[in-house]
């Protein structure tokens, strides 16, 4: 079994006391996001769990524990999401000086092959123009070169948990234009940008067929990458619980919507900031669930 850590929070950054106390007992619960009182059980020894991918903003928290896991056997990578978005999108992502840090950091300690870095979601306005992405881009990929072999690269979806705070930026004339127009501009100079670079790009999930620009489509949870870095062969069975459009193989997510302080406008994991507020400071590192739920 793959576990996912998790697309719908940062556990590095937010739960790693949490995700190792789950990893000692041996298991974890998970609420289904539709039903609350519908648990599932899901045994985290290493003997059930094949690889672990970590997805974060900020994996600072874990990295003092990453001894532990390897003293227990079990295998991950990390997608790690660098960006320097104007805080009108990305209010409380760390810093880009630090998070370059922290990346180079992480892939000192365990290879540039288990730390891929995410270059998305890309939003197009008033304030993040193609011009802007490319300057973001070629000064993040010159300062990880060496530090990973990967870049991914989506297009920002809208989806109805983030649509009313998109509303909101357009009112106050950051408008999140349409992406069609830019990607001939934008798709081929990051493509040639992540080249020089000595890094793979691959897309996630897009609508738009970008090959003609030079960029493949990719997956996260990625039986190619497991297979080549860890040297087993994991299931390719597409995870039919994600998108049509998500080539990523099947896993469990270990994580809990509505459950990230990190305020990214655009995310269509959290409905609520404040919901996820008040589900954070209710949060008990102890608990077999991220967050427990009300019976």
């Amino acid at each position: 079994m793959i576990i996912s850590a998790s697309r719908r929070t940062d556990i590095p950054a937010l739960y790693a006391e949490w995700f190792l106390n789950r990893i000692r007992a041996g298991y974890c619960t998970v609420p289904n996001p539709f039903n609350s009182k519908q648990i599932s059980h899901v045994p985290l020894g290493p003997q059930d769990v094949d690889v672990i991918v970590f997805w974060t903003r900020n994996p600072q928290p874990m990295l003092p524990r990453l001894e532990e896991l390897d003293r227990r056997d079990y295998r991950y990578y990390f997608q790690f999401t660098v960006m320097d978005n104007p805080r009108e999108l990305d209010a409380k992502t760390p810093p880009l000086s630090a998070s370059i840090r922290m990346f180079k950091t992480l892939a000192e300690m365990i290879g540039p092959d288990k730390v891929v870095w995410r270059y998305d979601p890309i939003v197009f306005s008033r304030v993040t123009d193609v011009p802007f992405h490319v300057e973001k881009y070629r000064q993040i990929a010159a300062s990880l070169r060496g530090s990973t072999r990967r870049s991914v690269i989506s297009i920002m979806d809208v989806y109805a948990k983030a649509s009313g705070r998109l509303r909101k930026l357009a009112g106050r004339g950051i408008v999140c234009e349409d992406p069609t127009r830019y990607l001939a501009d934008l798709i081929p100079a990051l493509a040639q940008i992540a080249a020089s670079a000595d890094m793979e790009i691959v897309s996630c999930a897009e609508p738009f067929d970008l090959r003609p620009y030079g960029v493949s489509p990719g997956k996260c949870v990625d039986n190619d990458l497991i297979e080549r870095v860890f040297h087993f062969t994991p299931t390719a069975t597409k995870d039919p619980a994600q998108r049509e459009l998500c080539g990523c193989v099947v896993s469990k997510d270990i994580g809990m919507y509505d459950t990230c302080l990190f305020g990214c406008q655009y995310c269509y994991a959290t409905s609520s900031f404040e919901r996820a507020r008040v589900n954070y400071a209710s949060h008990n590192p102890l608990s077999p669930s991220l967050i427990e739920t009300r019976k």
